[in-house]
């Protein structure tokens, strides 16, 4: 026999060899006795059952305030100077407490300001409405305004009866100061020379209406020529340059606007007087002023007449009417808003110390000393330790554990031995996906302490439930048979009964059975009907089904099982 059918034939015997060891491992020879399947049982007992969540995440305060400049962004802008800090970052501070202090350089000079302009408007409402300044706060607009004259002197030009109505920046009249006027005269060349060369003390004038000379005085020469056209009749025209030059002089009482007169220039000895060639006029009493209407009204009342003398502050004219009504208001108003703004100014004396808004640790400053800040500005925070609160995510599961007012426990790996008090005060109702599974967020209210800082990474236990004596059963004994929890309880003549059972809190060990078991009933957790054929029940320590519980083991579980948990 050759080499070559020795192999093959070898082969043949270690495929074959082979298949039948394998067979007989898989398929054992028959017992000669039949014997019933085998059975893994714990007992049911009594104990203490706690489910729970852990989740981590970081501390955040709950509660933070600013340190800000007194008053707010909408008031009237008051620019400050840091002057001084009292505090640094890290320092524990109380409500009211001085953290910095201010200087307004331009606050004094602010309300000077606005005490002059509100004086100004106080006044002038008053002399409008002919009331009080001391008054004014009782005043109604509907009684109107008062038109008054401005100056001492003479009504002219008053040209308006009771009824009539008014335009606003209408002139009713003027009142003139007719103890003195001005004329404006037109000197030829040579006239000029005679003026700039004599520089007389006084001129005089000849009045064409009555006898008789006026002195006056020159006020002012304009040196600069100007060409001055003549129209001496339709075909001729003639032109010179002339001077102008301005003269004022005592009213006789007999002079008005528009009267002819002559100006000449006595000599030395006032013996003779050299009339000078152009007739001019008067052109307007040197003090003169309008009386206008600063509303549209109807005259109510007429207090003078044409060509009456008045003292400065008598009544002209009373108007009343909507516009008036609206326009008195509208001052009234804004006198009002400045009483208030001038009084919130005063207030900003008191107001140069900037105080902690609450107990608390300074998280930061953002100003430096003699930097300038406005008011309701931020220059630092502050926040509350006592307090803090954490953001943290379970997942889908997790999440049916988390109540709304679930109790927390809090741990802090920096503060070792610690645990603090904390509340779920939100569930998301809708999860994210993030790494592809669902989660969820839940926001936890911690009472914190001094130790605390933001930023620190911690633990919540959020404890869905606890019950003290209760039945206990592991959960791998528990199967669902058409949607019911199951047991399988083991008689003692060694047959099997399915028992349904009402369940309580469930953790990853233990589930409470609020009824269907009695306490000391042995359920199955195991038995040899779940082994392969060719699986035996081996001695202790190397079988498939739990070793035999020794006489000292009580076979309870643990008063303090452990919980779910989240990382």
């Amino acid at each position: 026999m050759s080499q070559r059918h020795i192999m093959i034939i070898l082969i043949i015997v270690i495929v074959i060899g082979g298949g039948i060891y394998a067979f007989k491992q898989l398929i054992p020879p028959a017992e000669t006795e039949a014997i019933g399947p085998l059975y893994s049982t714990q007992p049911v007992t009594r104990g203490d059952i706690s489910v729970g969540v852990y989740a981590t995440g970081s501390l955040d305060p709950s509660q933070g305030g600013g340190i800000r400049v007194p008053g707010t962004y909408e008031s009237t802008r008051i620019n400050y100077i840091i002057e001084e800090f009292y505090v640094k970052d890290g320092d524990e501070v109380s409500k009211g407490q001085i953290v910095a202090k201010l200087r307004a350089p331009d606050l004094k000079l602010q309300i000077e300001s606005m005490e002059e302009k509100l004086a100004s408007d106080r006044e002038f409402l008053s002399e409008l409405t002919d009331t009080p300044i001391e008054q004014l706060y009782r005043l109604n607009p509907a009684q109107g305004i008062t038109l008054k004259a401005p100056i001492d002197g003479r009504v002219v030009g008053l040209d308006i009866n009771e009824g009539d109505e008014l335009r606003q920046g209408q002139i009713v009249a003027r009142v003139v100061d007719d103890s003195k006027f001005k004329i404006k005269a037109k000197l030829m060349p040579n006239e000029y020379k005679l003026i700039e060369k004599h520089q007389p003390e006084k001129m005089l004038l000849n009045f064409l209406q009555f006898d008789g000379f006026v002195e006056a005085k020159i006020t002012h020469i304009n040196p600069n020529p100007i060409l001055d056209v003549d129209h001496e009749s339709e075909s001729k025209i003639r032109t010179n340059y002339v001077y102008w030059v301005t003269l004022e002089a005592e009213n006789p009482g007999l002079a008005y606007p528009g009267m002819a007169l002559y100006v000449g220039m006595p000599q030395k000895d006032n013996k003779e007087v050299i009339w000078f060639k152009n007739q001019t006029t008067v052109d307007s009493y040197l003090k003169e002023e309008r009386v206008i209407s600063r509303a549209e009204g109807l005259v109510t009342k007429i207090y003078v007449h044409e060509m009456e003398m008045v003292a400065a502050g008598d009544s002209i004219v009373s108007l009343a009417g909507s516009d008036v009504q609206k326009e008195i208001q509208e001052r009234l108003d804004r006198i009002q808003e400045a009483e208030i703004e001038l009084r919130q100014h005063y207030a900003k004396f008191n107001e140069l110390e900037i105080k902690s808004p609450m107990d608390g640790i300074v998280a930061g400053l953002y100003r430096e000393i003699d930097e300038t800040v406005g008011s309701g500005e931020w220059i630092g925070h502050i926040y509350n330790t006592e307090n803090m609160r954490m953001w943290v995510q379970v997942d889908d599961v997790d999440v049916l554990y988390v109540k709304q007012g679930s109790p927390v426990k809090v741990t802090v790996e920096a503060v070792p031995g610690e645990v603090f008090e904390g509340e779920v005060t939100h569930v998301s109702t809708m999860g994210e996906d993030v790494k592809g599974i669902p989660r969820f967020g839940v926001n936890i209210e911690v009472k914190g302490g001094p130790q605390l800082r933001p930023g620190m990474q911690a633990q919540a236990f959020i404890d869905a439930g606890s019950a003290e004596n209760v039945l206990l059963v592991p959960v791998e004994a528990i199967f669902e048979e058409d949607g019911k929890p199951m047991v399988e309880v083991l008689n003692p003549d060694g047959t099997i009964k399915v028992v349904p059972l009402t369940l309580g809190l469930m953790n990853d060990r233990y589930a409470e059975v609020k009824s269907g078991l009695e306490e000391g009933e042995l359920i199955v957790t195991g038995s040899t009907a779940d082994l392969l054929p060719s699986q035996k029940i081996q001695s202790p320590g190397g079988g498939i089904l739990p070793d035999k519980p020794a006489d000292n083991d009580n076979n309870k579980p643990e008063e303090n099982t452990p919980q779910k948990s989240q990382n």
